[in-house]
């Protein structure tokens, strides 16, 4: 690993499903150039309209985190709403292909987001890991404050997914369909 692992979660604007399309190969090729730093990638979806792209990437400081997240083409060219760049800590120690269930059954993961403050919850892994793709805590620039979890899970339904995060200890938790992304 390169140094410090980021979270990066790209959320589309409405209705930017052509503007992706047409900007397909040029955001392939922007993460061709990360591909050795991915930890993680892929789209989320409602239905089978894409919202947005994760992108969990290990690069050497905050401001490559800021380049690599501002500098994307779809990005760039208006397709995203938003963007949630925090620092993260791999606490699982692999990358998405390092999954033990692989990258068959996309209808079956989730990206979980729990957005909190306060004192630090769910540094621990679950006791079942099986279903984990990627876990770990979201934090400040520096590292030193807890500001969330962003998980990656295999799971029946959003409220199985839902249930990898402590609730009360979150102000929300958002639950999104998610594929594994990369080149077919």
């Amino acid at each position: 690993m390169i140094g410090m692992e980021f979270f990066c979660y790209h959320r589309d604007r409405v209705g930017s499903l052509p503007l992706r399309e047409e900007l397909g190969e040029a955001h392939w090729a922007y993460m061709d150039r990360f591909e050795a730093e991915l930890i993680a990638r892929g789209p989320t979806f409602v239905g089978e309209i894409p919202t947005g792209s994760v992108h969990i990437v290990d690069l050497p400081d905050a401001a490559a985190a800021r380049a690599f997240a501002f500098e994307e083409p779809n990005y760039q060219a208006g397709a995203y709403r938003d963007i949630l760049l925090r620092r993260w800590r791999n606490t699982l120690g692999r990358t998405m292909w390092e999954f033990p269930g692989g990258r068959d059954g996309d209808e079956d993961r989730y990206l979980v987001l729990g957005l909190g403050t306060g004192p630090a919850a769910d540094l621990e892994l679950p006791a079942d890991t099986s279903d984990l793709i990627g876990y770990g805590p979201l934090l400040s620039d520096d590292g030193t404050a807890w500001l969330g979890t962003a998980a990656l899970v295999r799971a029946a339904d959003p409220d199985a997914a839902r249930a990898v995060l402590t609730a009360d200890r979150y102000a929300d938790i958002e639950v999104h369909a998610w594929t594994f992304g990369g080149r077919r």
